[in-house]
């Protein structure tokens, strides 16, 4: 009799499973074949193609003069033009990314290289990191002040050593080694920097002052952050993505934000996309923001428009900061998005279309 009860119990146990297992392969399949389908649609729409950033924030049309918006609109022409001549040539996209920012680093409008701001201390302390969306293989440095172009020396760290970071006096002792440009800190001195510095610090002394506008940028109205970066595909498929940055204004005790971590502030993989961020690096930090694009775009199948909607428009803010990326996937699709204001940025794609921005609008 228990034999009797026990046959029956079985066989619809075994009817269950089998329908659980059945179930799961289902929806196993069309995750599987969703993901497919949005790879498939991105199809191959520039050759190559190259994007550039030199910071976002409170970037607002009032408070910039025509001599001022023209400066940055003719700057951030001649570094993408740089970089797009070399790609149209057959150059790599790491060549392209270097020699780009070099312009910008050159340049004392943006806040690396040259037009580095002030730390608490006085001093310059300037940020940059690198990636080959090849390779994967990813060089950056942190606190130099004596190194003219960062970038150069994170390239270096990246292809002429065992490392991915150096820092302070290291970094600089590196770069002396591979025979980098070597300046005087005084070349980072820039008047409009250095007032900043003193009119944040006047303030603090006053005790009017918030938390933010102690990483007062003059070119960008009480941000807290300036960087540039760039992001390029070069005509064999190859990505690559780097940032430079002198970071926070009134910055103390070594501070270091996102432009020199992997991930944060820079990520480049040819399976998916290259990123340059520029924003509170804090936050940027926390989130991983360069590397949570690709991630969206591998795991979850998203357009590289969506992905960085999704971190920039949602995860970033959600944790209480701001600011922005550019990017540039396998297929040569651009983005150039920001959650604030402004941001000074440029595009240029493989038939020489050029788009230069700065406001929202």
């Amino acid at each position: 009799m228990k034999n009797l009860i026990y046959v029956p119990l079985l066989m619809l146990l075994f009817l269950n499973c089998k329908s659980d297992q059945n179930t799961i392969t289902v929806e196993q399949e069309t995750t599987s074949e969703a993901a497919k389908n949005n790879t498939s649609e991105s199809k191959k729409v520039n050759e190559f193609a190259i994007v550039i950033h030199g910071g976002a924030g409170t970037i607002l049309r009032e408070n910039m003069s025509a001599e001022d918006e023209a400066a940055y609109n003719a700057k951030l022409e001649e570094a993408i033009r740089v970089g797009h001549e070399i790609l149209k040539n057959g150059g790599t996209s790491l060549y392209a990314v270097e020699k780009t920012i070099n312009v910008l680093e050159n340049s004392p409008l943006f806040n690396a290289g040259k037009g580095a701001v002030f730390t608490n201390a006085g001093t310059n302390e300037l940020d940059a990191s690198i990636m080959d969306g090849k390779t994967l293989n990813a060089g950056a440095s942190a606190g130099t002040k004596t190194v003219k172009n960062p970038i150069n020396l994170a390239r270096a760290v990246m292809e002429n050593s065992p490392h991915v970071m150096l820092s302070g006096e290291g970094a600089e002792l590196f770069a002396k080694e591979q025979e980098l440009e070597l300046v005087e800190p005084s070349y980072f001195y820039t008047e409009s920097r250095f007032k900043a510095l003193e009119r944040v610090k006047a303030a603090e002394a006053n005790k009017t002052a918030r938390d933010k506008t102690a990483f007062y940028d003059p070119t960008i109205k009480d941000s807290k952050f300036g960087t540039v970066g760039c992001v390029a595909l070069d005509k064999n498929g190859n990505l690559a993505a780097g940032t430079s940055t002198g970071g926070m204004t009134n910055k103390r005790w070594g501070r270091i934000g996102d432009a020199p971590i992997i991930g944060a502030g820079t990520y480049a993989n040819n399976a998916t996309c290259a990123v340059s961020s520029t924003g509170w690096g804090e936050y940027f930090i926390r989130a991983m923001v360069a590397h949570d694009i690709s991630a969206l775009m591998d795991y979850k199948g998203l357009s590289l428009q969506e992905a960085a909607r999704e971190v920039i428009q949602k995860k970033v803010p959600d944790l209480g900061g701001d600011g922005g990326i550019v990017a540039v996937d396998k297929n040569g699709n651009m983005v150039m998005e920001f959650n604030t204001a402004g941001m000074y940025r440029a595009s240029m794609d493989a038939s020489g279309k050029l788009t230069v921005g700065i406001y929202k609008d």
